[in-house]
Parts: structure tokens; C-alpha cells; sequence
């Protein structure tokens, strides 16, 4: 099992130069990723909030080793070509390290119905697999010729191809007994399941994924991430199926002095 820093980039960490050095510092630790949040705004106490795709550039430029990406990004609020471009960009700059972390999102904070974005679950399951779609055939370097319900790309081709073939690792969020973005999990290359509660419930989304997947998949690699907070023994999480440990740290009141105390207790052992 694999560990990464979990970052919430709000307050001292909004500041992109302060998270690349932290990234850095946690690469010569020993880490093997660094990954960030995705939202534009967020609840109370937060006020400074950073943006993903730059402060990931930011990590980018300054570690050599260690996985990035931003865990999750809620597609529906992005647009296809835009991200099309910004993923390989960042897979360049990064030398094949970004692994791209996406979900539905929610609006716990307004910051779907504060910018007028689609509110309904079923509408935004069905813009995510269509963006899903798009992003598939940019990354193949063809020209897109998509006219669906919800986006148009009509005749661009996107150059150059990602390092990473024959894709950016894909990364799915999903929720404890919701069978839907299980299977859309299981078509992608890894699985987030947030806000879980204890390591069973994490053991039945890896077998429902492995069920899904189905026998002629387990030869394929496949990426489990599991956050916690700093302390937690990663030992069972581990055994019910874990690839990935994320650190996670207070996201009411991150600090950069925080962060080193976890980096400086260094990855967890089980995760080694």
C-alpha cells in the first residue's frame, strides 16, 4: 500500500508555493503522493481557497517522484475541451504523474447552486460519464466528433497525447451502497470511496468492484484509496483492500507547520 498527503487547499495552503515546497519536502520523506481538493468555495470557518489545477502545476514543477492530482473533481462543472487540455498539460509537466480523481460532486458549500451549476444528481451522473467520454477520446489523440446531450466537441483533436497510455488513471468517487457509481468505478482505473466509517464497508466496495470488473480483470492493476485522519492505523484498512493511504489533516484550519508534523512522522508503516 501506497501513502499520500491529502490536502486541503484552504487557508495557509491556498498558497500554491507553500503547498509545492510541502510537496517536496514530502517526496524526500519518503511519500509517494500528493494530492488536493476540488472546490471553489467551501463552508464556514474556510475563506482562502486555492485553485487545483494550479497548485498541482505548482507541485509538478517541484517534485520528480511522487503522484499528484486533484481528489475529486466534480466534471460536471468543468467543461470537456477545457479539461481535455488542462490533464494532458499537467500529465506533460509532471512526466506522466497526475492521476485524475473525479466524482459528482455536491453542493454542501453552494458552490453548485451559487454559480448556477446543475443541481440534480441523475442530470450530473449522466454529464460526468458523458464527460467520461470525451476526455477517453481527446487522450487517444483521434479527432472528437461528440454531440451529446449535454456537450459538443465537434471536429478538435487534441495534441499532444498524455505520457500515460493508454490513459491518465481515472480515479471514481463513490459512496457506501450505491450501486450506480460502483459500476462506473469498476469501468475506470481506481476507486475513492469518501466519508467511509470503518474497514467493512470498505471491504464490500472492493468486492463489489472486483464483481463487477469480473475474472478476466485481475490481471489488471487496480488503485483502492482510502483517506484518514493522521493517527489512524492503516493496518485494516489494508486488509479490507486498500492500494492508496491518504493522510488527510484538519480542513477547517490547515496550517503549513500541521502538515510537516505529519510529513515528518513519515509515511505509515503499513502503508511502506
Amino acid at each position: 500500500m501506497r501513502s499520500a498527503l491529502y490536502l486541503p487547499i484552504f487557508g495557509e495552503l491556498a498558497d500554491p508555493r507553500a503547498v509545492a515546497r510541502l510537496s517536496a519536502e514530502a517526496e524526500e520523506a519518503g511519500w509517494d503522493g500528493v494530492f488536493v481538493w476540488d472546490h471553489l468555495t467551501y463552508r464556514e470557518p474556510v475563506v482562502d481557497v486555492a485553485d487545483p489545477w494550479v497548485t498541482c502545476a505548482a507541485i509538478a514543477a517541484a517534485t520528480s517522484r511522487v503522484r499528484l492530482g486533484p481528489l475529486v473533481t466534480p466534471l460536471a462543472r468543468r467543461r470537456p475541451a477545457m479539461v481535455a487540455r488542462e490533464t494532458v498539460t499537467l500529465d506533460l509537466l509532471s512526466d506522466g504523474r497526475l492521476t485524475f480523481g473525479v466524482g459528482l460532486g455536491g453542493d454542501n458549500s453552494r458552490e453548485l447552486s451559487a454559480t448556477g451549476e446543475e443541481l440534480d444528481d441523475r442530470v450530473r451522473a449522466a454529464m460526468l460519464d458523458e464527460h467520461l467520454e470525451v476526455l477517453r477520446a481527446a487522450w487517444r489523440g483521434e479527432e472528437v466528433r461528440h454531440r451529446g446531450e449535454h456537450y459538443v466537441v465537434d471536429g478538435i483533436r487534441f495534441m499532444p497525447r498524455p505520457v500515460q497510455q493508454p490513459r491518465i488513471p481515472l480515479w471514481v468517487a463513490v459512496r457506501a451502497g450505491n450501486r450506480r457509481p460502483l459500476r462506473r468505478a469498476a469501468r475506470y482505473d481506481g476507486v475513492f470511496p469518501v466519508d467511509l466509517t470503518s474497514p467493512d464497508q470498505l471491504a464490500e466496495i472492493v468486492a463489489g468492484v472486483a464483481e463487477l470488473r469480473g475474472p478476466d480483470a485481475g490481471g489488471t492493476p487496480y488503485d483502492v484509496a482510502v483517506d484518514q485522519p493522521a493517527g489512524t492505523d492503516p493496518g485494516p484498512w489494508a486488509a479490507a483492500g486498500a492500494t492508496w493511504w491518504l493522510v488527510g489533516v484538519d480542513w477547517k484550519a490547515p496550517t503549513v507547520a500541521g502538515v510537516r508534523s505529519v510529513i515528518a512522522d513519515g509515511p505509515p508503516s503499513a502503508a511502506g
